[in-house]
């Protein structure tokens, strides 16, 4: 990908034109990072960048932005620029060509306002990028309070970048985006969901959570978590404190590649606690139906957000079900085994060892799921395996079709599962006698 870039970049300059690669990826570079892709800043405009390549097209003409595809891999190519006012905080309402200076000084943070020439190797530093990154600092370029005013998008960004790169907020940077996180309220849930999402994932997601937390920006877009501060918990179950510090400490417990729906489901399994927290005739701090009104509350938070279904469905999954394993011992085996086929069970097994490793440390229906597993997984068959006989079978034994038919079924995988019965005969048997 990079070979490609630079022939790009020499194709510019041979045809009279300046090119360098611009912002993350000369942020990347230098840090010893190998870049996810190259982007191009380049003093021609975009009809002279099209002219130049075949496989090209626009997506911004213009904003200056052309695509061009190399080797497979596609490359955004950007005519140096100046933008005019941002009045729907997100896009210029115009722009004005220009030079590599001015370009970089209408970016983001100075991190990202790098330029790097590939055929000179060479940084050109026109924002003081390059003693930040060394310092790991994270700065706004110019007015702080400007730059987040033109996209408020950037508040969130300033986030994700201090928590995926380690970076120290700068101290008027951070406190324009603590003076302006209510301007978050004017961005799009997809681009809000995208950007949570990057933070989220990350390995230093308690850092991403404590900075949405002490900037603002958390009251602003899952104000539901700031309302877990000061619910308190059993202190028999709950030595760790309130539901805020117990979720936060989860976060910290996850393994570093956790998936989206398990972070999400430790951040909302006890969402519902300050609406259900109860103090019952004993004195006992109960929290009746948490579970229950907890996944409700996850698929509304994760629909106003607009996330996909295919992570609202295992995170609300997984809320609804966390308080199921303090009764997994007590299951007969048909409905243990039923419970640990669900496609859902690694990461809800996750959520459960963090669960209790946060708080009263006691794993004991953890250990004795992962044996059951073990167990199962020894024996020839399947753990859910097909079964011995389906509906057209009771039909033609006489029963009518209706619920009858799905009861008698039930009950016959029910002992195939604890295995009662092994053959169909035996479960044509067994349901000859159940109607005598």
């Amino acid at each position: 990908m990079r070979s490609a870039a630079v022939q790009i970049v020499q194709t510019l300059v041979q045809a009279g034109h300046q090119a360098v690669f611009a912002g993350g990826c000369v942020r990347d570079m230098l840090r010893g990072v190998e870049p996810k892709d190259y982007d191009i800043a380049t003093s021609a405009r975009p009809k002279q960048v099209q002219a130049l390549f075949a496989k090209s097209f626009s997506i911004g003409a213009h904003f200056g932005v052309i695509i061009v595809v190399a080797d497979g891999h596609p490359f955004e190519i950007a005519t140096f620029r100046r933008d005019g006012i941002y009045t729907d905080a997100r896009r210029p309402d115009s722009v004005e060509f220009t030079d590599a200076e001015e370009d970089a000084k209408r970016r983001d943070f100075t991190v990202n306002g790098l330029f790097f020439d590939p055929l000179k190797d060479e940084v050109l530093d026109y924002v003081g990028g390059r003693a930040d990154l060394d310092k790991k600092i994270l700065r706004a370029i110019g007015d702080p309070a400007a730059r987040f005013q033109e996209d408020h998008l950037r508040l969130l960004r300033a986030v994700r970048f201090a928590t995926t790169l380690e970076f120290t907020i700068e101290e008027h940077t951070f406190r324009a985006i603590c003076e302006s996180s209510a301007g978050i309220r004017t961005i799009s849930a997809e681009r809000i969901r995208d950007e949570l999402s990057r933070i989220l994932l990350h390995p230093t997601r308690v850092r991403g959570f404590d900075l949405l937390v002490d900037t603002g920006l958390m009251k602003e877009i899952l104000p539901e978590i700031m309302r877990l501060k000061g619910c308190e918990q059993p202190p028999q179950f709950h030595p760790e404190g309130d539901v805020f510090v117990h979720t936060r400490t989860m976060l910290g417990m996850l393994p570093p590649d956790a998936s989206l729906p398990l972070v999400l489901s430790v951040l909302f399994h006890d969402i519902a606690k300050p609406a259900t927290f109860a103090v019952d005739d004993t004195g006992r701090i109960r929290f009746n139906n948490h579970d229950k009104l907890g996944a409700q509350m996850t698929e509304e938070i994760l629909r106003r957000l607009k996330f996909p279904n295919a992570i609202i469905s295992p995170t609300v999954d997984a809320v609804d079900n966390h308080m199921v394993f303090k009764d997994v011992k007590q299951m007969r085996v048909s409905r243990l085994k039923r419970f640990l086929a669900r496609p859902t069970i690694e990461e809800e097994l996750e959520l459960h060892r963090v669960d209790c490793s946060s708080s009263h440390a006691m794993l004991d229906n953890y250990e004795f799921l992962r044996a059951k597993q073990a167990e199962f997984a020894a024996q020839p068959e399947p753990l859910i395996p097909k079964p011995l006989i389906n509906g057209h079978d009771l039909i033609s034994l006489g029963f009518a079709p209706g619920p009858k038919i799905r009861e008698m079924l039930n009950g016959v995988q029910n002992l195939q599962l604890e295995g009662t019965l092994r053959t169909r005969d035996e479960a044509l048997e067994w349901v000859t006698n159940q109607t005598r």
